[in-house]
């Protein structure tokens, strides 16, 4: 249970601190509104763009046989009048204009691929129930695809534009939060570091601080739980977000009460679990009660199996075409130095299962004797995982590590379903003790070829930071992320940027 903080009073607010918190939240009003706006033009303009270059290709383009009768630019330009509205209602309807969706990333992607699709099985339907509706199925299929990249790319660079304008002060909600105790410091940990979260984080107000709390960056506790009204006028705070470890229950059902359906004000709660909900949740009604199960790995059921499909469908294929190349580098290694060509690294997988990752080998057989003559190495090495400067590497083990050529053979893991072509950074079983309370997220989960790190600077970001990396993942796994993070790994890879 949490503190036994003195209790707000359950009385609603006044109306001169209403009438603040509406003044508050209309000084945002405009720039949503005008977010907004923008959004819905510059879809309208995607999809009518969109449906135009179906066309063009569809039809003018020569790449098809025969053309159909009712191709006429006058028919189908009458059609799209008619579509583009209705795709519009279906975006509105699956929340790509909901204010907690917007410049949401991967997570819009989501929602705009499930609009598109929504919107060709309307056409398609449209087009079952009306005989009279012809409609080439090539045009449709191009519309469809056409549409979700169009206004994919219009969102993100609308969101670009947004997160620039959040580090200029727009688009920001201030935040408390209730609670001071270590998940309260781990909570304003992670929104300090996204500044993309369109929070700007006051403090925390105090129930009863834990006494070996250490506060993030500048945040301070700025009041008690009873000063709560004054410090929202205070501060102009919008959000109050509760660390549900560090408050009774009694005191967050007072919190419900007073600001639960306040107008200007949007009150949250974490889950109390904050060490392990990155696995996901699930509840299910035992006898009628609702119970919260903790899931023993973060992917389950169809999200499990698009990841595989993924998988196999990139991995198979690169096998096959890299052939050669693996073959090249399987010589090169051979012929620079003695030794086994394949080097196998015990590391962690999916529930504490250990297997050998495969690499090329990029050290010599001497590499242990090297290491016995260089404590500082040594040293390094305990610290880090890694040396800068490494004398065991060889000269083609170097440029396979510049490139990350020595990873892979590891595709023969990713075929095997011991490792992903995405996911978090895979670790020995000696590093566990690293990851203190997120080792238990960080075997949810396959580890990856590529993942957060490796477009985030590899090895030149520090320990914590691969840390806190690979648990952001895990937490906000979609499969949207991992093509976000496959086309990026090519530029990084090519950079060579933390790479040793």
């Amino acid at each position: 249970m949490g503190s036994s903080a003195p209790a707000l009073e359950s009385i609603p607010l006044g109306k001169a601190e209403r009438g603040d918190a509406l003044r508050r939240w209309n000084v945002h009003v405009w720039e949503w509104k005008a977010l907004m706006v923008i959004l819905i033009v510059t879809d309208l303009l995607m999809v009518g763009l969109a449906f135009r270059v179906a066309y063009w290709i569809r039809f003018e383009t020569g790449l098809t046989i025969f053309a159909e009768a009712l191709s006429s630019q006058a028919y189908y330009g009458r059609l799209v009048l008619v579509l583009t509205p209705v795709w519009l209602l279906i975006f509105a309807v699956v929340g790509l204009y909901q204010r907690d969706v917007l410049l949401g990333g991967t997570e819009e992607y989501a929602r705009v691929f499930r609009g598109t699709s929504i919107g060709l099985l309307f056409i398609v339907m449209a087009g079952f129930l009306d005989p009279e509706l012809i409609i080439a199925r090539g045009w449709v299929v191009l519309a469809w695809g056409l549409t979700f990249l169009l206004i994919s790319l219009g969102r993100l660079v609308i969101r670009r534009i947004a997160y620039w304008l959040r580090s200029q002060g727009f688009f920001l909600a201030r935040a408390l939060i209730v609670g001071a105790n270590a998940e309260a410091s781990a909570l304003a940990e992670q929104l300090l570091r996204w500044r993309t979260s369109g929070l700007e984080l006051v403090g925390f107000v105090d129930g009863e601080r834990d006494p070996g709390m250490e506060l993030p960056q500048n945040l301070r506790v700025v009041g008690a739980l009873g000063d709560l009204d004054r410090l929202i006028v205070e501060h102009g705070v919008e959000e109050l977000i509760l660390a549900s470890s560090a408050l009774s229950r009694e005191s967050m059902l007072t919190i419900f009460r007073r600001y639960g359906v306040s107008e200007g004000i949007h009150l949250r709660m974490s889950s109390g679990l904050y060490e392990i909900i990155t696995t996901g949740l699930s509840v299910k009604e035992l006898a009628y009660v609702p119970l919260v199960g903790v899931n023993r790995v973060r992917l389950t059921g169809v999200d499990w199996v698009i990841k595989a499909v993924l998988d196999y469908a990139l991995a198979v294929p690169a096998v096959v075409i890299l052939s050669p190349l693996l073959a090249a580098l399987a010589l090169l290694v051979r012929i620079d130095s003695p030794g086994a060509i394949i080097h196998r690294r015990r590391v962690m997988g999916v529930n504490g299962r250990q297997f050998d990752a495969f690499k090329f080998r990029t050290m010599g057989e001497d590499g242990d004797e090297i290491l016995a003559q260089r404590p500082d190495l040594r040293a390094e090495l305990a610290q880090t995982h890694k040396l800068r400067d490494d004398p065991r590497v060889t000269r083609v083990g170097s440029f396979l590590r510049r490139y990350s050529l020595d990873e892979l053979p590891q595709l023969f893991n990713v075929l095997r379903r011991e490792m992903s072509l995405v996911g978090p950074r895979m670790i020995s079983p000696a590093e566990m003790p690293r990851y203190e309370q997120w080792g238990i997220n960080l075997l949810t989960v396959h580890p990856g070829i590529t993942g957060l790190w490796q477009v985030s600077g590899r090895s030149e970001i520090g320990y914590e930071e691969r840390v806190r990396l690979d648990m952001h993942y895990i937490r906000n796994w979609n499969i949207w992320l991992d093509l976000q993070l496959l086309w990026q790994t090519l530029p990084a890879v090519l950079r060579a940027r933390g790479a040793y």
